[in-house]
């Protein structure tokens, strides 16, 4: 009897470390925040959806980048190892199999692209394909060849948004293209400031992030400035297309110079604890401009 618990508790523990590895090669928080963009866009295009409907898009959305975010991990498993960062994920430590997570990334992607055409409309579905694609398949390969993959990385990173307004409303307006235009603008400062504070992490894997020759320079501060800049003037667009009011214009005008200010750090110093600043400060602005602009439209 005692052997039989002792087996009985050894399995049932198996289960959940097993279970729990998959749970982390979803990178959830991260799948969060994506499908909460989905559901931004979502809402905007269709003020009146209900909490089932928008929990649908927020769901399609978590298990699509889920999916994306082990394709991720499968091409990098080796380099993950390098990390200090990644080191302990599912991958490198073995607690799941490279067969296990394609399997798995596959029933993610066939469930959440199915989740979105059968329940709103093919064209999000195949838009949140396309943005796995560009992710797992471009993206991922770019970052050991050229700064460029920033921008590559951008433009599935700046498609949640749009898919969630097209899931709404079954057309891409210019109302879709804003939101995508804010996301897409936003991942440059964001991307980069976390390359700068995780830069000799990066490094160990060959990672080639960040703009400029040199790296943690001005110039590439520079860089980051400008396209906080960019946040200002198109965090206005919305009340321009009647997609929002004056009242979140003005949040997204506060927002943007709050977060332009902590460039000027950044271009004073170029020093980690002021990239450390931004990357908080760019985990700050999206949702607080999203939330304001969902909650002025309804």
């Amino acid at each position: 009897m005692f052997v039989q618990d002792v087996t009985s508790s050894a399995q049932t523990s198996s289960a959940m470390s097993k279970a729990t590895a998959y749970f982390q090669l979803l990178k959830f928080r991260l799948s969060a925040t994506v499908a909460f963009s989905s559901a931004i866009g979502f809402l905007l295009g269709r003020p009146s959806a209900s909490w089932l409907d928008t929990a649908f898009v927020m769901l399609g959305g978590l298990l699509v980048t889920g999916s994306a975010n082990i394709i991720n991990q499968v091409l990098e498993k080796d380099l993950d190892k390098l990390m200090k960062r990644t080191a302990k994920r599912p991958l490198p430590t073995g607690a799941v199999s490279v067969k296990e997570a394609i399997i798995f990334c596959v029933l993610l992607c066939l469930a959440g692209v199915s989740l979105l055409g059968f329940y709103f409309n093919w064209l999000a579905a195949a838009l949140s394909f396309l943005s796995l694609l560009l992710y797992g398949f471009f993206y991922t390969p770019l970052k050991r060849l050229s700064p460029i993959c920033v921008f590559v990385g951008a433009i599935p990173g700046g498609l949640p948004p749009l898919i969630g307004w097209v899931a709404g409303t079954g057309y891409i307006g210019v109302e879709a293209w804003v939101l995508f235009g804010i996301q897409f603008i936003w991942q440059f400062p964001h991307f980069w400031a976390i390359a700068w504070v995780l830069d000799d992490d990066y490094k160990k894997a060959g990672f080639r992030m960040l703009p400029m020759a040199g790296g943690k320079n001005l110039k590439t501060a520079i860089q980051i400035m400008i396209y906080t800049l960019l946040l200002i003037p198109l965090g206005l667009l919305p009340m321009q297309f009647g997609m929002a009011g004056k009242t979140s214009a003005f949040i997204a005008v506060v927002c943007g110079v709050l977060f332009l200010m902590q460039t000027f750090y950044l271009m004073h110093t170029c020093s980690k604890r002021a990239a450390m600043n931004i990357m908080f400060g760019s985990f700050l602005y999206l949702p607080i401009v999203q939330i304001a602009f969902v909650v002025d439209r309804l």
